[in-house]
């Protein structure tokens, strides 16, 4: 009797997920095609890509290449950069029917520790001699709530990495791109901001570390950074927006420990309601291209859709003092 149960309940479950399965992947198919895009749509743009080696940042490479832009790869690990540049060349060669190093020029390695300011300033550095223009900028790569541990110059990793280091990063590349105005920062955030708060007096987890808040923390600072970016670019052609991709099957989620035998029910339930990566990066790509968005600024989309916030994540004061705190932590202000 107890078997029956069980193996009925599986067989409900497994139902359920399969009809779920069937009507989000019917919508993300009508929202593709909605977003095929211009073959021709990003030709001439260069787009900067942080975390492009997998994941959304992969997949957003993938469409914007596919779209005619120029793409910089921005990754930690070079070897594993190179390996997803060569498979994305391949790619983008087979749809276009030439051959791989046809499309040499249109992908380019560079690489970027955001968990390191030594390497984001030698990277900038690098960029601005070799690069005339940069169009988009997106701010994709990022920490999923890790175990403690710091960066290279002493930060809590999830802040460190989401925030601070791609903080340095846009700070460094905003001349440039004014000067290729118009042009745009893409900021990639989480639905998870909801459950974190700015702590000034332990922004670096000192005091106490969850490693659940503490990522929520970070991506509460991405939106509010977006806000205040916002704010000060006004006037200058140049826009930065902010998303949430969703829950999105990528490797982002390495640090958390799912029990042996409860993975192949996890694995289900992620087939079933996660995203696949190219369906969770159509908001960047959306953010990146679309002409509908132009002008567009100091906003959070979510499915290629504008969203409200919580009053928290709108806080101008809060935003103000994040950034100016954030410029003293990272050698912008002494």
């Amino acid at each position: 009797m107890a078997v029956a149960t069980v193996a009925a309940a599986l067989l409900a479950a497994l139902g359920g997920a399969l009809w779920l399965a069937t009507r989000r992947f019917s919508g993300a198919r009508g929202q593709r095609m909605q977003g095929g895009g211009d073959r021709s749509l990003m030709h001439g743009k260069t787009v900067l890509i942080t975390g492009a080696n997998s994941g959304l940042g992969r997949a957003t490479a993938s469409e914007l290449l596919r779209l005619g832009a120029r793409v910089i790869m921005g990754c930690r690990d070079r070897a594993r950069a190179e390996e997803a540049a060569g498979q994305l060349r391949q790619e983008l060669g087979r749809a276009a029917g030439q051959e791989p190093n046809a499309t040499e020029g249109q992908l380019v390695v560079k690489e970027l520790d955001l968990a390191s300011l030594r390497s984001v300033r030698a990277f900038c550095q690098e960029l601005l001699q070799e690069e005339p223009r940069l169009d988009v900028l997106i701010n994709n790569a990022g920490i999923f709530q890790c175990p403690y541990m710091k960066t290279e110059d002493g930060f809590e990793m999830q802040f460190g990495v989401n925030h601070l280091g791609h903080f340095l990063l846009t700070n460094l590349l905003l001349g440039l791109l004014k000067s290729s105005a118009p042009s745009r920062i893409v900021v990639v955030s989480s639905k998870l901001y909801k459950y974190g708060d700015i702590n000034f007096e332990d922004l670096n987890s000192e005091q106490s570390y969850n490693k659940s808040f503490s990522y929520s923390r970070s991506k509460l600072a991405n939106i509010l950074f977006t806000r205040e970016l916002a704010r000060r670019l006004e006037g200058t052609n140049v826009t930065v927006n902010v998303l949430h991709p969703g829950i999105v099957r990528t490797n982002l989620g390495r640090h958390i420990h799912i029990p042996l035998l409860a993975r192949p029910l996890f694995n289900l339930v992620s087939w079933a309601f996660f995203k696949t990566p190219q369906e969770g990066a159509q908001t960047s790509i959306y953010l990146a291209s679309s002409p509908e968005v132009e002008g567009v600024s100091g906003r959070y989309f979510g499915d290629c859709k504008e969203e409200d916030l919580l009053p928290k994540a709108m806080d101008e004061s809060v935003a103000r003092k994040l950034w100016d705190i954030s410029e003293v932590m990272v050698g912008i202000l002494k």
